[in-house]
C-alpha cells in the first residue's frame, strides 16, 4: 500500500522537499523522514480525504520540527541575526538563473511566509489545504500571501512585472 503512495506521490514529496531545504543531501533525510512518518502513522490517515495534503503536512511539520532542532543545537548558535543571515544567504540556490532573485528572495522571507508562498506557489496548493498543512486558518494564509507579496516587491526592487 505504502509503495503505491510513493510512487503516484514520491516525486511531487521530493520537489517540496528540495523547495524547503534548498540542499540535495537535506532534501533526501527530509524526503526519508517522511516516508518514515507515513509508514509509522498510517493508521491515523482518512482514506476519505485526499493523502496528498497529509503526507505534505507531515513533511512539512518534519521540516519545522528540524528547524526548531536546530535553532536549539549548540553547535549552531548564532549571535546575531546578521550571523544567521550570512549563513543562509551561503546556502545553495535552485539552478534557474532566470529566477534566481526570486528565489533568494523567497528564502529570505520569514519562515512563516516562506512556507506559505512555496506550498500555494509552487506546490500547487489550494487555500483550504495550504491552511490545513500549516494548521492555520484560511484568511490568515490569505493574509500571508498578501504580506509575502508585499515583502517580495520590495525585496525586488518594486518591480512591476512580479507575477506570483
Amino acid at each position: 500500500m505504502i509503495n503505491q503512495y510513493i510512487r503516484q506521490h514520491g516525486k511531487r514529496l521530493y520537489g517540496l522537499c528540495l523547495y524547503l531545504c534548498a540542499n540535495p543531501f537535506e532534501a533526501d533525510d527530509l524526503y526519508q523522514e517522511t516516508w518514515l512518518k507515513v509508514v509509522k502513522n498510517i493508521s491515523q490517515y482518512d482514506p476519505t480525504k485526499e493523502f496528498e495534503p497529509w503526507l505534505t503536512k507531515i513533511c512539512v511539520n518534519t521540516y519545522r520540527n528540524a528547524l526548531r532542532r536546530l535553532a536549539r543545537s549548540p553547535f549552531i548558535n548564532f549571535t546575531s541575526n546578521e550571523t544567521k543571515d550570512l549563513m543562509m544567504q551561503s546556502v545553495s540556490e535552485p539552478e534557474k538563473e532566470d529566477y534566481s532573485e526570486l528565489y533568494k528572495a523567497i528564502n529570505n522571507l520569514p519562515e512563516k511566509f516562506r512556507l506559505t508562498v512555496i506550498l500555494f506557489y509552487f506546490r500547487g496548493h489550494d487555500i483550504g489545504s495550504t491552511a490545513q498543512i500549516l494548521n492555520v486558518p484560511s484568511g490568515t494564509i490569505k493574509s500571508r500571501l498578501n504580506k509575502a507579496r508585499k515583502l517580495l516587491k520590495e525585496a525586488l526592487n518594486n518591480e512591476t512585472d512580479l507575477r506570483l
